[in-house]
Formats: C-alpha cells, sequence, structure tokens
C-alpha cells in the first residue's frame, strides 16, 4: 500500500499523523484534526467552495466522509446561525481537507471549526491531497474507508468491513421521534420580495430536511408541521394539510420502503414535492426504479436543465443514488436533466399534482436560480 499525500516530506517532521485508508487498498497521510479517534464510512467529495458548515450540518451526508475540493477550510470559523440540521449539529462520519486555516477571520464566528468537530466528537484529517484524492474517487467510484490514528492494516480492515451503502437505511438515524411545528423564515438571507401571508399548511415529512428547506416553504406562505419518516399515510391526512412535503436525506432510498408506502397512500389526495430523498421516494412510489452513481453529484456549482423551457439552472447539489429515468411509468414526464450525465433531475405526474427535483432549490450554500419551484407549489395547493 502507497501513502501519498502533501505531509509525506520531511516539512512534518515531529508532527502527529493520522491515516485515512480507503476499502481498496490506497492510504492518504495527514494530521488530526477535530476529534480524535477512529471514523469510518463512505469516502465522497463535494465541489462547492464555500459552505462547509452547511455540508457538515446536512443531514444526507450520515455515513459519510467528505472530501473537500477547495483547498482551505475553516478560514470562516463557525456560528449556530449557519446549520442547516435542525438541532444544529453536524451529521458528517468524518471530514477530510486539504489545509486547515488557523484563523478564523469572520466577524459572526463563535467558535473555530477544529474546536467545533472535536465538541461534536467528529473525526477529520487535514494535510490530505485532496485533489488527488477526488481523482481517485472520481476514477474508482465512492468507497468505504477509515480515517484515524491506529496502524494502516487495522484501517483497512474496518474500511472494508463497513457496511455498504448500498441497502442502507440511514433516515432513522436522522428523521425527529416526534412532529414540530416551523414558523422561521429566512430573515437576512431572503432574496426577492417579502416572505408570503399564510394560506397554506403543509406537512413535511422529516427524512433528514435541511433547515433552508423549512424556511422556504415558510416564506413561500405556508404553515408548516414537520414529521417523522415513519408517519403513516392515514395519520399525515388527518392534519388536514393542503401538501404534502418530501424532504432530503441520507442512505439508499430502495431500503426506505415504510416511506415508499406512506408516499403511495398519499398521492392523487394531496399536492406532493419532493426534493432530493424525496425524488427519488417518490419516485419508487409511482413504480420507478433507483440505481447508485459511480460517485455521486456533490457541489454548489451543478448544471441542470429544465425539459420544458431549455433554461439552464446552477444548482447545490448532494446525492449518491439516482432515478432510473427508464424505469420511470408513461404517465410520469421527466423534468429536468443534469447536463453532466443526463441523469433524473426532476419528475412530475400531473394528473397526481406531484413533482419533485433530485436537486436542491433552497440552496444553502450556493445559487438562487431554482426557488421558483417553492412558488410552484404552493401554485398546485392553490389550484388544488
Amino acid at each position: 500500500m502507497a501513502i501519498t499525500g502533501p505531509n509525506t516530506t520531511g516539512s512534518t517532521a515531529g508532527r502527529e499523523r493520522i491515516h485515512l485508508v480507503l476499502a481498496d487498498g490506497t492510504v492518504f497521510a495527514g494530521e488530526p484534526y477535530g476529534a480524535r479517534g477512529t471514523t469510518v464510512g463512505e469516502a465522497v467529495f463535494t465541489t462547492t467552495m464555500t459552505g462547509y458548515q452547511e455540508v457538515l450540518t446536512d443531514p444526507s451526508y450520515k455515513g459519510q466522509l467528505v472530501t473537500m475540493t477547495a483547498p482551505e477550510i475553516g478560514n470562516v470559523g463557525v456560528n449556530a446561525d449557519d446549520a442547516e440540521s435542525v438541532d444544529g449539529r453536524p451529521h458528517v462520519a468524518g471530514f477530510v481537507l486539504r489545509d486547515a486555516s488557523p484563523v478564523a477571520s469572520n466577524w459572526r464566528s463563535e467558535q473555530t471549526l477544529d474546536a467545533y468537530l472535536a465538541q461534536h466528537g467528529i473525526v477529520a484529517i487535514s494535510g490530505v491531497d485532496t485533489r488527488k484524492l477526488t481523482r481517485h474517487l472520481r476514477d474508482s467510484g465512492s468507497q468505504n474507508a477509515a480515517i484515524g490514528d491506529e496502524p494502516v492494516d487495522v484501517l483497512l480492515r474496518k474500511a472494508r468491513a463497513a457496511a455498504d451503502m448500498s441497502g442502507l437505511d440511514l433516515v432513522k438515524l436522522v428523521t425527529p421521534r416526534e412532529p414540530y411545528s416551523f414558523a422561521e423564515g429566512r430573515g437576512a438571507w431572503r432574496i426577492g420580495g417579502q416572505p408570503r401571508e399564510t394560506r397554506h399548511h403543509v406537512v413535511a415529512v422529516d427524512y433528514g430536511v435541511k433547515k433552508n428547506i423549512l424556511r422556504c416553504l415558510v416564506d413561500a406562505g405556508c404553515k408548516v408541521t414537520v414529521v417523522p419518516a415513519t408517519t403513516s399515510a392515514a395519520d399525515i391526512l388527518g392534519l388536514a394539510p393542503d401538501g404534502v412535503f418530501l424532504s432530503n436525506g441520507p442512505g439508499d432510498p430502495a431500503a426506505v420502503d415504510y416511506a415508499v408506502d406512506t408516499i403511495r397512500g398519499i398521492l392523487g389526495k394531496k399536492p406532493v414535492f419532493g426534493i432530493c430523498l424525496g425524488h427519488q421516494l417518490l419516485a419508487l412510489a409511482l413504480g420507478g426504479k433507483t440505481y447508485k452513481l459511480k460517485f455521486g453529484h456533490r457541489g454548489a456549482n451543478q448544471p441542470v436543465k429544465d425539459l420544458a423551457t431549455g433554461r439552464i439552472e446552477i444548482t447545490t447539489q448532494n446525492h449518491g443514488f439516482c432515478v432510473d429515468l427508464a424505469s420511470l411509468p408513461k404517465t410520469v414526464v421527466s423534468t429536468h436533466v443534469h447536463l453532466n450525465d443526463g441523469t433524473s433531475e426532476g419528475l412530475a405526474a400531473q394528473d397526481l399534482a406531484a413533482f419533485s427535483v433530485q436537486y436542491h432549490p433552497e440552496a444553502a450554500a450556493g445559487p438562487h436560480d431554482s426557488l421558483y419551484l417553492f412558488e410552484r407549489f404552493t401554485a398546485a395547493m392553490t389550484k388544488r
């Protein structure tokens, strides 16, 4: 096993050393950052250049060792307002970065990234040649890995023993135990006019929702009730919603069969809008299939084409699974595709007042090209 990384030269003499070991035997050397210990998960990369705190706190990254392709991380510190998980906690299994900034230089910073990761028990490694690691994952595919200060052969065994992401239900680890109401808008982050007057009641099924999605629903004029992923269709309909929202979340959509059953019980009775995992689950409920991508789409610079208008949107994405377009019934229309590989990015079942997108129109962090989709959802509820 060859050890690679920018910290393999004599300039690091005397520094503490740890390793990132991929399941295929590739080893990257680096320095400990955040919490100390060993962690395992699926090694993935994100091409987003900003918003590392939003990445860390997105529940969709549960079970993953996230590599940041941006070279310098931590330079603006961490603050409570930028967390994307409703509980404010990071959800990644581990964190991989090139250069850890020794200074958190921003007036909003409340804590250094190093201290934040250590506080929440997130094992990280800095000083890694993340360009080389990203190329390797792109060519060989995302795969399980381990980070820690144990011997390399021990880390390799742990990486190979880790559960494969295919067939893994991680929703149960991030969904809330009880329903809750959400009434916070985007406030200073809002782009455009003022929030709408509340006109619709939306039940949001929380498979690992990002907070900014809920904020966007509030700003679009929705009273939002959030329910756990295991909530039945009868219980959701019993809340008398005007529409049902299906959130993002982690893991293999095919493993979340209880959610698929729930969605089938809602279709045709209320307008439905899904994002990311919600898009995949809606496709499964409509009779389609999903499959695992080689290395996924993760980043805030992903190009998507709206097939109805020809308009190109630059989007934020975070997913390792995808809807099989060929498996969709003829009653389901493909609405958006990824320009890099032609994969599914949106669908609609107009006779059922249901639509979804694979990407994240709420951004956080990322561009705001796709915010119109929340207005499309409210329009569907108004029409209904």
